[in-house]
Order: C-alpha cells, then structure tokens, then sequence
C-alpha cells in the first residue's frame, strides 16, 4: 500500500480551502473553494480537504454535527487492486464499506478503522 495523502474532514470547506490555499499558500492540485474537495501539493506530499458529511456518508458512518467522535480525519492509501486488499485483509480488520466503484471520483474504495478507530481508505484509479 502507498500512503498518498492524509484527509483532513471539516464541517466550514470553503473557509479550510481558503486557508490553506491563500493563508499557507499551498499548491491547489485539485478542487476549488466551491468542490466539497480539494487537494493540495504540499511538499512531496499531498493534503486532502473534504466536507466531513460527505466522507462520512462515503464511509457509511452516519454523521451529526453534535456528535464529537465523528472523523476528522482519514488515512488514504492507494493499492493495486481495492478487491484484492480487501480479500486480503477482511480477516484482519473489520471493514466499515465493501469495495465500491466511485464513479464520479474515478475511483474504487473501500474503509476500515485501526485499532484506536483512525478511519482507513484503500483506493484504485478507474
């Protein structure tokens, strides 16, 4: 698996965008202010910005502004096949989403947590 970015979710997207586009200065890869994701070049690395509702309807998580253990964050780890990883590792861990094709994102995924509750993504481009 190669880690290809960290996700940080947030519930105000377009004040983060501007933040880290206009206040940090990082490189805007993907995305606007207006999106509900962006991606920026930070370094060798890059840094996802997403609307925590949406990731969390992705993931299946359900999603409350009220609740606090809500993710904040996610680890994204692109892999050759999603299928293959996940048959791979569904004894291992405990799968929050089977692998589905995100057409709209030209991706397939698939999310599980770490033993602490970190929200994991595996994905393949499509």
């Amino acid at each position: 698996m190669e880690l290809t970015h960290t996700r940080l979710l947030t519930d105000n997207y377009k004040e983060c965008f501007l933040f880290y586009r206009d206040v940090l200065g990082f490189e805007v890869s993907w995305g606007d202010e207006n999106s509900l994701y962006g991606q920026f070049r930070v370094g060798t690395v890059s840094l996802g910005l997403f609307e925590r509702k949406q990731m969390a309807e992705a993931a299946g998580t359900g999603f409350s502004l009220d609740d606090p253990h809500i993710d904040r964050t996610a680890l994204i780890f692109k892999v050759k096949s999603v299928e293959d990883k996940y048959n791979e590792l569904k004894e291992k861990v405990t799968f929050v989403t089977k692998p589905v094709a995100q057409a709209a994102w030209g991706i397939k995924v698939a999310h599980f947590r770490d033993p602490d509750g970190a929200l994991i993504e595996i994905y393949e481009n499509l």
